[in-house]
């Protein structure tokens, strides 16, 4: 065999799981579009037509069935508006999934009223308990404070020693702190009342069948109810 017809063959082979592979390929089944244009004119194309971009476009099958509808294309500002909506739309979907998971673990946490009511009263123990030692602590700081006094009253209309003011510039500080913490300490006792009320008015409804997610979320209630 001549060299050209060599060549020639090593093409044939070479082509050949090509043409396979093209064979086998599934194509894909043509398309009809169809449309009136916004002058009334009534076209059809092989592919989207451009002359109807801002209309409706029907996609028929071959045998002239729908197979869908192409819809027109939107203009920057409607793009804008569209993107803006489904964000929206995002958003209050998360939101809603995000009080159905939050009102299904506070009914796991707390099935009845006496679970819920052991739960405040163990948060109110505890905070009570760091008032009460800040208390206990503002009764030692006077303590500690009389007999600097009392030293002090040897230097009425002197200046007091460099040392002695020190100790009493510091009880004084490490008393207005504590007496600052009970302050908090009591602000936090009524957070947790009103944390728990609220969790219980809103487990009542949902003990009472209220679908979880149904009741809008936590932080609308907090805020609903939080004191003018």
């Amino acid at each position: 065999m001549r060299k050209p017809e060599l060549l020639a063959a090593a093409w044939v082979l070479a082509l050949l799981p090509v043409i396979a592979w093209a064979q086998a390929a599934p194509t894909a089944k043509p398309a009809i579009y169809s449309c009136t244009t916004p002058d009334g004119r009534r076209l059809t194309s092989d592919r989207p037509i451009r002359d109807c971009s801002s209309v409706e476009q029907r996609v028929l099958n071959a045998d002239g069935s729908l197979r869908s509808v192409l819809p027109p294309a939107m203009s920057p500002e409607e793009r804008t508006a569209h993107e803006a909506k489904e964000r929206r739309l995002a958003a209050e979907r998360a939101a809603l999934n995000d009080a159905i998971r939050r009102d299904r673990n506070l009914m796991l946490r707390y099935p009845n009223e006496a679970a819920h009511q052991h739960a405040r009263e163990g948060s109110l123990d505890d905070a009570n308990k760091a008032r009460l030692i800040s208390e206990r602590r503002v009764k030692d700081l006077a303590l500690e404070r009389k007999p600097l006094l009392d030293e002090a009253e040897f230097y009425k209309g002197k200046p007091l020693p460099a040392k002695l003011k020190r100790q009493l510039d510091a009880n004084d500080a490490a008393a207005d702190a504590q007496k600052q913490l009970i302050e908090n300490q009591k602000a936090e006792l009524v957070r947790i009342s009103g944390r728990f009320d609220l969790e219980l008015a809103r487990l009542k409804r949902l003990w009472a069948g209220a679908a979880p997610g149904s009741l809008g979320s936590a932080a609308a209630d907090a805020a609903a109810s939080a004191p003018r």
